[in-house]
């Protein structure tokens, strides 16, 4: 699926911004030589938006990696039989009919065997079976995609899965080394949650030793909280919108308007992390939490509060080199915590 190339765009197709970052390897090392990101306005068209980011971005490549969320994905983590993984893919489509909702002459179907022991349950793991990931999409959706990026006449190496980037971009900025050596000796299992906040939905991914166990998609993100501003202080949308990136003024109107929508993302959340830990036997011990609602004012505290778990924003350009001379710094790095997701499409360069 890749073209040998040095440079990917990492290409984040969201509900109301367009965001694309563009990651060169220089020998082994990833650089950040490219950023744009582009409001869609209501009613907007998103290729518009696209062809807007490639003219302010300036990239070198037109190589991308696109991702997928919403209803026309879905993703099952399942018990097989211990199989090849050629075997595997034959065996997946007689499976699939029980957990995919869809027609699955409507869908692509994929999946990944996973390292990590199968998760136990009362009666213990079977050790002739194996822990693996399904995921299901919409063939129109892809094809949505692909015509899109070509379209404005680019190359589509990749379509991912919005929380699965969420990992990609953990390991790319180092994380995952920092996480094994803190575990190193301890002979602990024990998880890390990243939480991406989105206009639309907030994307769960649940991390053990690097691997993913769990991930989730909630319908709660950023509008939401821009329509309880613009009912609780009478506001249009878009006056709203603009209310809440208006700073420390506005703060306390913001935080009591959007109260009750933290709470219910903050449940839910709290929900997913204690299934987790009752189903897979391990501990949650961080959360790191990213996205365009992650901004809101007293976000990370409530999750951290409601969840019982230490909770901090997560910068994803933490340990990246960024090329200064062809990037607004400033400007990057005011974006960085809404850029996981493209981060981590761009991190595909490493496989081409």
């Amino acid at each position: 699926m890749f073209h040998r190339g040095k440079s990917v765009v990492g290409l984040d197709l969201g509900s109301q911004v367009v965001k694309a970052v563009e990651i060169t390897l220089e020998g082994p090392e990833p650089v950040i030589t490219g950023f744009a990101r582009v409001e869609i306005p209501p009613g907007g068209d998103r290729a518009a938006a696209v062809a807007e980011a490639w003219q302010r971005g300036k990239f070198r490549a037109r190589s991308v990696v696109t991702s997928v969320a919403g209803p026309s994905v879905v993703v099952r983590y399942l018990q097989m039989p211990k199989l090849s993984e050629s075997d595997l893919r034959q065996a997946i489509r007689f499976e699939a009919d029980r957990y995919v909702p869809f027609e699955l002459t409507e869908c692509v179907l994929d999946c990944q065997p996973l390292a990590r022991r199968a998760a136990r349950s009362g009666e213990g793991a079977k050790e002739e079976t194996m822990p693996v990931v399904l995921v299901a999409c919409l063939q129109q959706a892809i094809d949505e995609q692909i015509a899109l990026a070509q379209g404005q006449n680019l190359q589509p190496l990749a379509i991912d899965v919005d929380s699965f980037a969420l990992a990609n971009a953990w390991e790319l900025c180092g994380l995952s080394d920092e996480a094994a050596a803190a575990l190193e000796g301890s002979g602990e299992e024990r998880a890390i949650a990243l939480v991406d906040v989105g206009a639309s939905r907030t994307q769960i991914n649940v991390l053990v030793g690097g691997e993913t166990c769990f991930s989730r998609e909630i319908a709660i993100g950023g509008a939401d909280m821009t329509q309880a501003v613009a009912r609780r202080l009478g506001l249009e949308n878009s006056d709203a919108e603009a209310h809440k990136r208006s700073g420390a003024e506005a703060e306390a109107d913001i935080a009591k308007a959007i109260g009750p929508v933290l709470e219910d993302l903050s449940n839910e959340l709290s929900l997913s992390l204690d299934y987790v830990e009752n189903h897979e036997g391990v501990r949650v011990e961080e959360v790191l939490v990213s996205g365009g609602g992650s901004l809101a004012p007293g976000l990370v505290a409530q999750i951290e509060q409601a969840t019982g778990r230490t909770t901090r924003a997560w910068n994803p350009l933490q340990g990246l080199r960024v090329a200064a001379e062809r990037i607004d710094i400033a400007e990057l790095e005011h974006w960085a915590p809404t850029l996981v997701v493209a981060l981590g499409l761009a991190a595909r360069v490493r496989a081409a």
